[in-house]
């Protein structure tokens, strides 16, 4: 059978489409494990960045930290996390954090940094105070690269998210981790087209969400 009889299989079997260990069930383990890390690594990753990037101090600092935090294998920070700390989410969601958090720290920081500094010349001429010079001139010109940066990371986590199944846990990684153990390649295909299908969904939203945020002169700017 080729992958797309596995993929065929996997998803018109009607037992995969109920109970716990339903695909229904399965995504939605999967959709919060990777939003709780997206959300922690984002308040982590994003005040660093913007203040940073602001201020201009901290890069060669923030550079280290980042490629400390790529350097960091995870399905190895994963098993040390769950024989120190026990069958719980924590264990999962700190190598999720760790690998997200770099990408958003450092696409933020530059993305600041690259800001156009005659409108923030201008801005700071006026006497705005320094709080209002980021959130208002600095922030809407670089939000198109620090939502590159957050789509970046939910990509990374939503496809990484499947090592939760290695502790026991749920999400759409079950399916690939059982599949291998009971030789059913069917599940290991469907496992792994629906982790395709959420980062492919990743990417919709985060395009949705540039069209809505960003100003329409800010895109045409990076268009032109």
């Amino acid at each position: 059978m080729n992958v797309l009889h596995f993929v065929q299989g996997f998803f018109s079997d009607g037992a995969h489409w109920h109970g716990y260990d339903g695909i229904p069930q399965r995504v939605w383990e999967h959709v919060q494990y990777s939003a709780a890390a997206l959300a922690i690594a984002a308040a982590i990753g994003l005040p660093i960045g913007l203040i940073t990037g602001h201020t201009g101090r901290g890069g060669n600092a923030l550079a280290l930290v980042a490629a400390a935090g790529r350097a960091l294998p995870t399905f190895g920070l994963l098993v040390l996390m769950f024989v120190w700390l026990g069958l719980s989410v924590l264990p999962v969601m700190i190598p999720l954090v760790v690998l997200a958090v770099p990408p958003i720290l450092v696409t933020t920081y530059e993305a600041v940094r690259g800001v156009d500094p005659a409108p923030v010349d201008a801005a700071q001429g006026m006497g705005m105070h320094p709080a209002k010079i980021l959130l208002q001139v600095e922030l809407p010109v670089a939000l198109p690269l620090i939502l590159s940066g957050l789509r970046s990371a939910a990509i990374q986590i939503v496809s990484t998210a499947t090592i939760a199944a290695y502790v026991s846990l749920g999400g759409v990684g079950r399916y690939i981790v059982d599949g291998l153990y009971q030789r059913n390649y069917e599940k290991v295909v469907g496992g792994a087209t629906l982790t395709a299908m959420l980062a492919l969904l990743v990417l919709g939203l985060f395009w949705a969400a540039g069209r809505v945020w960003v100003s329409p002169g800010v895109r045409r700017r990076r268009t032109a």
